[in-house]
């Protein structure tokens, strides 16, 4: 096998896009070989811009009808698990859009009963392929900063009006969405906070609801993490604000990372801090810094390179970029966030209780008003718009 035959279930903004790249070939070895959606307006949109790929509007009968090996998850989040543990059990590989679902339970048992198969399962996690956040990560990884300190994660330009909550219904509500901004605009972020600092060991949040937008969930969060090692970290994010805010500072005893307007900025202490504070006979020493930046040249292959990543595992065993078990690590960030909140803003250790969670965000989706449909239905027009990039 040469080409992975691809089907897509969600064509939406991102499904569509997805169904673009792998049509036109730069998605590498996967082939678009079936789409399906229940949006009759989607349906058509399939079939007048790839006709000769079948489209369905039941995606168990695309599993039973459609020649496939693979196949893309990309419907609203709460749906991500069910789905793809029945493309799992149909025998194709599968990749899922983020987050991986709302909840730590569903993601963990998903990828529970995909290790019992040998398929591969990834997430859609495109910013690991920016070599801006994979230089941090190694640097982080490699020691040169030593010890690590504090990580603050500002990101507060994700910004949107109330058109764009208004243009589904499904949109901010517990039933529908399943959180706000922590589940939808920032789960690149958290991922990539965790990939490049660890996962902390205690989160505090403040997850405040519709403080900027009408809507029944979070639109602005503050989070306060605990790292086993005696690190701490912030992480900071809206979408309530404009101009916004995208800066990431990694401090260390040996150092610091300043990531901002696209370009890594590497501070190298000659001697690790610790050794200068207790061992220097100055009060005020001035510790030889030396400074380097990076700028890449451009963003990496975003989400086409994680397609392609995903082909690759499938066809030669290629190790996964992002596997599925990732996404168990960015939600249950964000989980432990909102229950913190829920509990009256306090600290909640990881692992937390699921079930404690489960309970209260059931509670929240079974009371939730929902709303009606007061704007149009956003387009992106098909592509990779930069609203899915990391704003610098």
């Amino acid at each position: 096998m040469n080409k992975v035959k691809t089907g897509i279930i969600g064509v939406g903004n991102i499904g569509y896009a997805h169904a673009q790249s792998l049509s036109s070939g730069k998605a590498g070895a996967l082939q678009l070989a079936a789409l399906c959606d229940i949006a009759p307006e989607r349906v058509a949109r399939c079939k007048a811009s790839f006709p000769d790929v079948p489209v369905f509007t039941d995606y168990l009968q695309m599993l039973v009808d459609a020649a496939l090996d693979a196949v893309i998850v990309a419907v609203p989040h709460r749906l991500h698990c069910d789905i793809a543990q029945q493309v799992l059990r149909s025998g194709r590989h599968v990749l899922v859009e983020k987050p991986v679902d709302v909840t730590v339970t569903k993601a963990a048992a998903l990828n529970a009963y995909a290790k019992t198969q040998d398929l591969v399962f990834a997430v859609m996690f495109n910013q690991r392929t920016d070599p801006l956040f994979a230089r941090a990560r190694q640097l982080v990884k490699s020691g040169r900063l030593g010890a690590l300190k504090r990580s603050v994660w500002i990101v507060t330009n994700w910004y949107r009006t109330q058109q764009y909550y208004d243009s589904a219904d499904w949109r901010a509500t517990w039933s529908g969405e399943g959180g706000g901004v922590l589940l939808n605009q920032a789960p690149h972020n958290l991922d990539l906070w965790q990939w490049i600092c660890g996962m902390p060991q205690e989160i505090t949040a403040f997850c405040d609801v519709a403080k900027y937008h009408n809507i029944e969930v979070e639109d602005d969060v503050a989070i306060f993490a605990r790292f086993a090692d005696g690190a701490t970290g912030t992480f900071l994010t809206s979408t309530g604000e404009y101009p916004g805010t995208n800066r990431l500072e990694i401090s260390g005893t040996r150092g610091k990372l300043v990531l901002e307007n696209g370009t890594l900025k590497h501070y190298t202490l000659a001697q690790d801090e610790r050794d200068v504070c207790f061992h220097s006979v100055e009060s005020f020493p001035q510790i030889p810094t030396d400074y380097e930046e990076f700028s890449p040249d451009n963003a990496g292959s975003s989400h086409n390179g994680i397609l392609r990543n995903f082909a690759d595992a499938i066809l030669t065993g290629a190790p996964l970029l992002a596997p599925g078990v990732e996404g168990i690590r960015e939600l249950t960030i964000s989980n432990a966030a909102y229950l913190s909140a829920w509990k009256g803003n306090v600290p909640v250790k990881l692992p937390f209780d699921s079930r404690e969670f489960d309970r209260m965000l059931a509670s929240r989706a079974a009371s939730s008003g929902g709303k009606p449909t007061g704007g149009k239905p956003t387009s992106d027009g098909g592509g990779y718009l930069a609203r899915w990039s990391v704003n610098w």
